[in-house]
């Protein structure tokens, strides 16, 4: 099994501000104002799955769209400018209906930190938050819709929520820290197909399935390298899968 200390060398090579160029979390760099980065975070979020460039680039588009003023944009409420835009299960009868509730979201109250922070405190933290859309959803909202935000209570990893989460929680230089009432130690690992695979190539990971069950148990394993901050480790697997593609791509070029 990987080390502690071989693990906290990768994060210290990864966690910069190199990492964020080609990350997702570019689009929460891209402004000042803390509404602004809470909301493009999770929009971007919402459509980080499939092939990196290719959502990067959709995420691009939607920017665009909203002319680089996300807050702006979706508290107006005028949304006809996403009739066509679609991102693979997600066609524009599906994006539209989410930012719809994203809208009344922000006439309501104070927007996302204030819909996550009363989740948090409630026994199903995420099951609330995703109830609050599902509870709007239209009639007409098909597979993309929950795809988009899928339901914790079918075991799924949440890969996309959590990453968020790690976003608005975690300090700087590469995540933002904007949300205080959580802490780092309550985040739990952003799990998909590459973390899973490169955790059990570490053996910090037994479990087969790539469930919430698995997120579980490698939260609780990386916790005993750092308990106050256990997904800064999620740099570690991006990393260790780089680097062990580089060493396994050069022998075969050799």
């Amino acid at each position: 099994m990987i080390t502690k200390q071989e693990l906290d060398n990768l994060v210290a090579k990864y966690e910069t501000e190199d990492f964020i160029k080609d990350d997702p979390i570019q689009f929460i760099h891209r402004f000042k104002d803390k509404k602004d980065s809470e909301l493009a975070g999770f929009i971007a979020s919402l459509f980080a799955y499939g092939n990196r460039k290719m959502f990067i680039a959709k995420l691009n588009k939607l920017f665009n769209l909203a002319d680089n003023d996300i807050l702006n944009y979706v508290k107006n409420g005028d949304f006809s400018n996403l009739n066509g835009f679609e991102y693979r299960f997600a066609k524009d009868f599906d994006i539209i209906p989410i930012f719809k509730i994203l809208n009344a979201l922000y006439k309501e109250s104070d927007g996302l930190e204030e819909l996550f922070k009363y989740s948090f405190a409630q026994k199903n933290f995420l099951q609330t938050v995703v109830d609050y859309f599902y509870s709007r959803a239209p009639k007409t909202a098909e597979q993309g819709f929950y795809h988009m935000i899928p339901n914790p209570a079918n075991g799924g990893a949440m890969k996309r929520m959590n990453m968020f989460l790690r976003w608005m929680v975690r300090k700087p230089p590469v995540d933002l820290g904007l949300w205080a009432f959580m802490q780092p130690k309550d985040l739990l690992i952003p799990l998909d197909v590459h973390v899973a695979r490169v955790s059990r190539q570490m053996g910090l990971l037994n479990r087969k399935s790539n469930d919430f069950k698995a997120v579980i148990e490698l939260t609780a394993k990386l916790r005993e390298f750092c308990p106050e901050d256990p997904v800064k480790y999620d740099f570690a697997m991006f990393a260790f899968g780089v680097e062990y593609n580089k060493k396994v791509l050069g022998a075969k070029n050799e």
